[in-house]
């Protein structure tokens, strides 16, 4: 039976390669000579430091571009609130999505089964398997999830025929 996976997965390669190049671009950049604005990757969660708010917004700023120009999807990236540490500097967490959540799956599950297609949706883990008999309804069924969750970077694998 024809089926295919809904994942939700940065590629972390190219997440490490836009990060070194962001801090070396913080590195040399003359705006930022002296500060301790940085960005550093621990597993899947950013840390960006900056000496205030505003110097905070140029190092995500910074960071996104690098992201894009490796074409990593920006919405990826779940930023916490940015907190102070000690004196006037500042550090935001930036965690990196990984993973269909629960919510998000059912949410994907809902709309399969109100667009009447004659497909299956179930929720395996932190992906969602979408199964059903033609290719046709499969192909429908995915443009339908991108449409309807267009605030997540969805992808599909595992296409089965």
């Amino acid at each position: 039976m024809p089926s295919f996976d809904t994942v939700l997965e940065a590629d972390l390669v190219e997440l490490r390669n836009a990060i070194d190049q962001a801090s070396r671009e913080i590195g040399t950049r003359f705006d930022f000579k002296g500060t301790s604005a940085a960005v550093e990757l621990k597993d899947k969660e950013i840390t960006v430091y900056g000496d205030a708010d505003f110097q905070l917004d140029q190092v995500m700023e910074v960071l996104r571009n690098k992201l894009t120009k490796r074409s990593v999807d920006v919405r990826f990236l779940d930023a916490a609130k940015p907190e102070k540490i000690g004196g006037d500097k500042v550090k935001q967490i930036v965690t990196v999505r990984n993973g269909v959540t629960t919510e998000d799956g059912k949410k994907i599950q809902k709309a399969i089964k109100e667009s009447k297609l004659k497909v299956q949706a179930a929720i395996q883990g932190d992906s969602v398997r979408v199964t059903g008999a033609k290719r046709d309804d499969l192909q429908s069924a995915m443009a339908l999830i991108k449409k309807t969750l267009a605030d997540l970077p969805l992808s599909f694998n595992n296409f089965r025929d």
